[in-house]
């Protein structure tokens, strides 16, 4: 039992891992003790055409794949789900990368403000119920690895 145990910790492993090797923008997320909680293939919105359009329109989104949103400057940021077809998780971090909170399964075509407490600088659009899933809270930090994560704009 045991062995099947290590097996199918091996497995899941690898398929945390595999979301990011592709050598794309990459962002992981630890836990306070070090441990990869997931790995998620992401676009950056890193301008402000970017932010804007996010993953409107979108009709699907990879199970490990996502949008991280870089912004200037820490700020208390709102984000709406106006014209998004799919319910995602919002994963927000302050400018160390550590979680300040998420908001889960954003109602789609909602033009509902929602955020969390703190000044973020980062959000991290993924499917909804991804950071349930994946046991992601407040704490945990995000790294970034196949891109810059700062912006001008």
């Amino acid at each position: 039992m045991r062995k099947f145990f290590r097996v199918a910790a091996a497995i899941l492993l690898f398929i945390i891992l595999a979301a990011c090797t592709n050598g794309g923008p990459c962002v992981t997320i630890v836990s306070p003790e070090g441990k990869q909680l997931a790995s998620v293939s992401v676009e950056v919105a890193d301008t402000n055409e970017k932010r804007e359009l996010g993953l409107m329109y979108r009709t699907h989104l990879d199970e490990n794949a996502g949008m991280i949103f870089v912004f200037p400057h820490p700020d208390q940021l709102v984000f709406w789900m106006k014209n998004t077809k799919i319910p995602l998780d919002m994963i927000f971090a302050e400018s160390g990368g550590h979680v300040l909170g998420t908001v889960a399964n954003a109602v789609p075509y909602s033009q509902q403000n929602v955020g969390v407490r703190g000044l973020s600088q980062y959000v991290l659009e993924v499917n909804g119920g991804f950071a349930a899933k994946h046991s992601i809270v407040p704490g945990d930090r995000m790294e970034f690895t196949g891109f810059n994560p700062q912006t001008n704009q």
